[in-house]
Parts: structure tokens; sequence; C-alpha cells
């Protein structure tokens, strides 16, 4: 067994972009750039795997020639001992092999740790603003049991004590990995506590999972933004309506429009939109290279497309039902949070496609 010159190649072009940081980093403009100090560590340190990795395979390749030539000595027991290194040679290129390609798919933005994810009711009237509530506390049971940050951002309640959308932050380790795989329409068939005459409906909700972008990573001229402000139009107390906290930005080249009234103070609601209206630039940026890349891959589980049905929840039947994977979950653990298991297999889905796409 041998390893491929396409692996090869991209592991050695990772090592060689680990040694570019280490010059860049020395030079007097990034040192003088916090914003860029910061990227090209983090970047650094997302490659050091691949560093080591390349390391080990270069020495596994000079063991292997030099073996070659001692198989050949006139002494036997050096010519022996080469053998039995060579003998091991295929098992140690297996092992290795699959530990590079599994840092190979391995993605930069898989090491993120923050992500903003908006739920928003679609059809079904009142009943899917409460199947939008019920993902929400999906979601928070979820992170409560990865012992992720939850922060509230923008909300819009329904009468009926459902969300005619939620926006929220989760933080934590593995939450872009994990949760990105949440992008996509969820449909919920059950009867709804209106239903007087026990039928079954079926409502619809939206998820969006944005990775969060730092500041470093979106460009944005002073002239790209329009900030108004205006009064708040929902609940929020003796400020509602007197004060003028609700913010609204717009980025003019993409029309992209936030707008954040939840909390009193304008600044707040100010920074607020701007971690959503930055999060959705990075996704909108995201989703181009992804369509460039997806005209070479065969699927795209992990694509976060809006339009998709991901999963269907039915309550009669206690199934949830996850139309990527094709495989029915108990829906009393998915609602509870209990997601781990669905995840890790979409997970574990997306990284086997990704080593057949090297």
């Amino acid at each position: 067994m041998e390893f491929a010159e396409a692996i090869v190649a991209k592991l050695a072009e990772r090592a060689q972009r680990s040694h570019e940081l280490d010059e860049l980093m020395a030079t007097p403009e990034v040192l003088a750039d916090h914003k860029l100090v910061t990227q090209y560590s983090k970047e650094k340190g997302q490659l050091e795997e691949a560093v080591s990795l390349h390391e080990e395979l270069q020495a596994l390749l000079q063991e292997h020639e030099e073996a070659e030539l001692l198989a050949e000595d006139e002494d036997p027991g050096t010519a022996e001992y080469a053998r039995e290194i060579l003998d091991a040679y295929s098992d140690k290129v297996r092992e290795l092999d699959d530990r590079i390609k599994s840092a190979l798919v391995t993605e930069k933005d898989d090491y993120r740790d923050k992500v903003i994810v908006e739920v928003r009711a679609g059809t079904g009237g009142d009943e899917a603003t409460l199947f939008a509530a019920d993902l929400y506390r999906m979601y928070k049971r979820f992170a409560e049991s990865k012992r992720w940050k939850l922060e509230e951002l923008e909300m819009t309640a329904s009468e009926v004590g459902g969300f005619k959308e939620i926006t929220f932050g989760l933080s934590g380790e593995g939450a872009w990995r994990l949760m990105r795989f949440e992008s996509g329409g969820h449909r919920v068939q059950r009867v709804p506590s209106t239903e007087t005459q026990g039928r079954i409906h079926t409502s619809a909700a939206t998820v969006a999972v944005l990775p969060e972008a730092e500041e470093a990573e979106i460009d944005i001229r002073d002239g790209d933004l329009r900030i108004d402000t205006m009064r708040s139009g929902g609940p929020g107390g003796q400020s509602v309506n007197t004060t003028s906290s609700a913010v609204r930005i717009t980025h003019l080249p993409t029309d992209t429009v936030v707008i954040c009234q939840d909390e009193k103070s304008q600044h707040k609601n100010k920074a607020k939109a701007m971690r959503i209206l930055l999060s959705r630039l990075l996704e909108a940026e995201q989703r181009r290279l992804h369509e460039e890349r997806a005209e070479q891959r065969k699927s795209q589980v992990g694509s976060g497309d809006r339009s998709a049905r991901v999963r269907t929840y039915n309550f009669p039947q206690n199934r949830a039902t996850d139309h990527r994977l094709g495989e029915n979950y108990s829906l009393e653990q998915v609602i509870a949070g209990k997601m781990d298991a669905l995840l890790d297999a979409l997970d574990e889905r997306e990284r086997e496609e990704r080593i057949a796409n090297l």
C-alpha cells in the first residue's frame, strides 16, 4: 500500500502554509496589526496537526527507503531487521493514511465555537409559531447538555405564546460542527392545541445556522452601512415608544437589513444587530463558495440550504425522521434535546463524503 499523490500534495500544501504564516507573523506590518496577528495565529493553530502528520509522513518514507537499501546488506542480521521494517510498512501506511485523511477533511470552519441560530415560523399559522418555540427549547436543552452558552439576541412573539421568529447565539466547543446540520426546513405533524376535532395538521419552520463572524473576516467600509434608529415596537417596559432605542442596520452593497429592538439601550441593540449582520454576510460568502465546490461534489449534506427539508417531527408516531440520513429517531428524545446520536451520524456521513471527494 502506498500514499496517494494527491493526499501527499494536499498535506504538503498545508505544511507549507504553516511555514508561510511563521514568516508573515515575523514581519513588522503584521506585528503592527492586531487583527492580522489574531487571524494568522488562529489559522496556524488549526494547521498544527497537518504539520505534525507531514513530518511523520516524511520520516516514514525515509525509513522505508533506507530499509529497502539495508535489505540487500551482506550482514544477515541487518538484512533481517530491514525486512521486518518493510513487512510492517503497509500497516503503518494504512494507519497514517487514515489519520491524514481525517485531518485533510477537517476544514477551518469546523473549529468555530460560535454560531447564530435563526428560527422562523413557516406555514401553519399559530401552530407554526408554537413549533418554532418548540425548536428553540429543543436547541436550548441540547446546548445545556453540551455546556454551551446561549444568548437570546432578537425575538418576535406570537399571540399564542410561540415565536414568529427568534434569533440566538450559541458558543462552545463543537457548536458549528454539530449545529450546521440544523439549517433547513423542519416540519411537524401533530394535533394542534386549538384543534377541536382531533385532526392532524402539518406546520413548518425554517432554521438558519450562521457561523458567527469575527470582525477580521468581513471587510466593511464606512460607506457600506446605513444605521437608523427608531422607537421600539414591542414589549420592553416604559422605554417602549418613548425613546429611539431600536436600531436598523442596512448593508447597502447587499441590501441586507437587520433590526434589533429587544434591549432598552440603543448601544446594546446596535452591537447585537452588527453581530447578526456580520454573520449573515459571512454565511452568504460561504454559501457562494460552497456552491462553487458543490459542482464537484455528489452530496451537500452539510450545505445548510435553508430551502431543503431536513427533518419531520411526527408526534402521533413519536418519530423524528431525518431525511438526509433516511433514519428515524425517538421524537421524545430529540425534542428533549438528546440529539447526539442524530447529529453525530450526520457528522460522520459528512466526513465520509469529504474523504470520498479528496
